[in-house]
């Protein structure tokens, strides 16, 4: 075919629009990679430049009530290398090794490594500020310094379940330090710059810092005197008894909020990787759950003072047992109380007294108060690992199960919820919601960040039904079974309980929790304390709540009492003393006296009592106890010497040892 002058034309025509059309393509892609892909490119190249050096804020404090750190984070330098920006890697070496106190070959090692960012181990983590000083002012390249930290316990092993642990990286792993992480931690920051692939740095291009924010503070309402007044009887207890664990707790009823909790075992939060994991990773007073015994009375009594279904004047008969479902319930008491009235069941803590009570109120409206009371839920308290209890199902309760529940067999609780329970008693009538944490502070600033307040439930009994279960209660210590929690001036009212322990679906022979919760003072309570003691061992093989356990919490609400400013009373209900009982001396009266007449008077009067002398001057200013006042045989008077007793006083708060 002979090609044309026109046919060639056409074809060149067709060729330019051809080129023209890929020309516009071009400057079409051009445009759109310059201009509408221009960010998006930039922030790829920026990702792949981009280096940063981690910086991590300071992890706020947890305090106690008054402000005083029970843990804190220790300011811990660390430095960290980029080898690829080290260009002198052996003067480098030669002038990091002393300060670091490491091997010269070993810190050359680190900074030829091909990796990115890597830490100076170990003479790098965690160092002075001295040595932190003297690395920046040899302002080498490829050298950073970026704060770690490390966890501080000033008070050891105080409160440790409750403070909780920290990981490796600072991270929480239990207790307030796992519930309170987000606040604890903070924001990170970093050192950020701008290198090569190989990890040069970029010509013209500087660092930027972005600082990192100090996490927040964390102020509980553990009272760090009464935790340690906790922390001593418990360990006095394990002494004594050699039991498998203990607990106990100390509450404000008329709030909720928690001012003591310990357990045993317990261990070192600073070194928690020595302990078992089931002693940090179990808060025994909030996970625990066992059979209460006779502590439950006190949810029995108080329904069925709520609900008119006794008088507590009324009499009642104990042969030693009571028959149920054709089963015969013993008494703990060998042929039983024989006739007393209901008041006397409660301070005998009488369970035949209890059943009958039980049945008068049938499961339905027994078990609706127990409900009520916060059992067989969680209570809600702000740390983690808290138990629900076990209750029985309302189609599983016969006349047996009636029975047994009645007097606090066949259910499981937690220690918290039985503090709570008595809780309710002790403020008139409402189940409050257990707290460990008041606020959240700036830990700059000490800026409230947020706080908690007292949290109602519900009403479970009226204020007048809660005043005579309290004055029932404090019955039961002044002349019934909790006689040994008594002390004198202090009003102290509960309940003792001793439960076996049942495993695998029987009660194991010889295994007791032996516990004993109790209130003061009766008439407006202040504190509550509850003390449960797995598997004693008493060399006098006597296992009971009231003689092992009543004891104790008397101890701790006598001294927190005193912590909190509670004045003694004498107008509460009178001791009966029982045959081997302590009889409380009254202390004489030295203040005004001289120092000569005081220690006439110490010597006529206080054969039983010691007494030491504080402070210089002729006369007695102040004394502690007050004259009048009745303490234990054996006790310490301290006198506080003046030169003026007219004008001199006493700060009680001082007078601690």
């Amino acid at each position: 075919m002979r090609v044309t002058r026109g046919m060639m034309r056409r074809r060149l025509v067709w060729l330019l629009m051809i080129l023209l059309l890929g020309i516009a393509a071009l400057a079409g892609r051009l445009v759109f990679v310059q201009i509408v892909q221009n960010k998006w490119l930039s922030t790829q190249a920026k990702d792949l430049w981009e280096r940063t050096v981690p910086l991590s804020g300071i992890r706020g404090s947890i305090l106690d009530s008054a402000g005083k750190p029970l843990t804190y984070t220790a300011s811990a330098p660390s430095v960290l290398v980029v080898p690829a920006q080290v260009k002198d890697k052996e003067g480098t070496a030669k002038r990091l090794a002393p300060i670091l106190g490491m091997a010269e070959d070993k810190v050359l090692k680190t900074l030829k490594k091909s990796s990115s960012i890597e830490y100076l181990r170990p003479g790098g983590r965690r160092m002075t500020q001295a040595q932190v000083d003297q690395i920046r002012q040899l302002d080498m390249p490829g050298i950073y310094i970026t704060e770690e930290g490390k966890r501080a316990y000033p008070y050891g092993d105080l409160a440790a379940q409750v403070l909780g642990i920290t990981g490796s990286e600072n991270q929480g792993l239990t207790g307030i330090e796992s519930e309170y992480d987000s606040q604890l931690t903070g924001e990170k920051g970093g050192i950020t710059f701008f290198a090569k692939a190989n990890g040069e740095l970029m010509p013209g291009q500087g660092e930027s810092v972005q600082p990192a924010t100090d996490g927040d503070d964390v102020k509980l309402t553990l009272n760090l005197q009464i935790q340690q007044y906790v922390q001593r009887e418990i360990e006095q207890a394990v002494a004594e008894y050699n039991p498998d664990s203990v607990t106990a707790i100390v509450e404000n009823p008329q709030t909720g909020a928690i001012l003591a909790m310990a357990n045993y075992p317990t261990f070192d939060p600073a070194n928690w990787k020595d302990a078992p994991a089931s002693t940090y990773n179990r808060n025994l007073a909030i996970w625990q759950t066992f059979e209460p015994g006779s502590t439950f009375k006190i949810v029995t009594l108080s329904a069925a003072m709520q609900e008119n279904k006794v008088n507590l004047k009324d009499g009642f008969y104990d042969p030693g047992y009571y028959e149920v479902a054709g089963h015969r319930i013993r008494c703990w008491k060998a042929g039983g109380h024989g006739s007393e009235t209901f008041l006397n069941v409660v301070e005998n803590s009488c369970n035949p007294g209890f059943i009958a009570l039980g049945e008068r109120l049938g499961k339905n409206t027994l078990f609706s108060y127990i409900k009520k009371f916060g059992f067989g839920q969680k209570t809600g308290i702000d740390l983690p690992g808290e138990g629900n209890g076990i209750l029985f199902k309302p189609s599983q309760v016969g006349p047996l199960e009636l029975a047994t529940t009645a007097f606090g067999q066949g259910v499981s609780v937690t220690p918290i919820q039985q503090v709570m329970a008595l809780g309710a008693v002790a403020n008139g009538g409402n189940l409050m919601k257990p707290f460990v944490v008041q606020d959240v502070q700036n830990h700059d600033t000490g800026q409230v960040v947020s706080e908690t307040n007292p949290t109602v439930v519900r009403r479970v009994i009226s204020s007048s039904t809660a005043a005579s279960v309290r004055s029932a209660l404090e019955s039961v210590v002044a002349q019934g079974s909790g006689g040994k929690a008594f002390k004198p001036g202090l009003r102290i009212a509960g309940k003792t309980g001793t439960a076996q322990v049942a495993k695998n679906g029987h009660y194991e022979s010889g295994h007791y929790i032996v516990s004993f919760i109790g209130m003061a003072p009766a008439n407006n309570p202040q504190l509550i304390a509850y003390i449960a003691i797995d598997n004693p061992h008493p060399k006098n093989g006597v296992v009971f709540g009231g003689v092992i356990a009543a004891p104790i919490v008397g101890n701790i609400l006598s001294d927190s009492l005193e912590e909190i400013g509670v004045e003694p009373a004498n107008n509460g209900i009178p001791k009966k003393y029982k045959y081997g009982d302590a009889i409380p001396i009254e202390v004489p009266n030295f203040t005004g006296l001289s120092l000569k007449e005081a220690k006439q008077l110490a010597l006529q009067n206080t054969s039983n009592l010691k007494v030491t002398i504080q402070g210089s001057g002729n006369a007695v200013v102040a004394q502690s106890p007050a004259g009048g006042s009745k303490v234990d045989e054996g006790s310490t008077i301290r006198l506080i010497l003046g030169d003026n007793p007219a004008s001199q006083s006493i700060d009680k708060g001082k007078q601690k040892q």
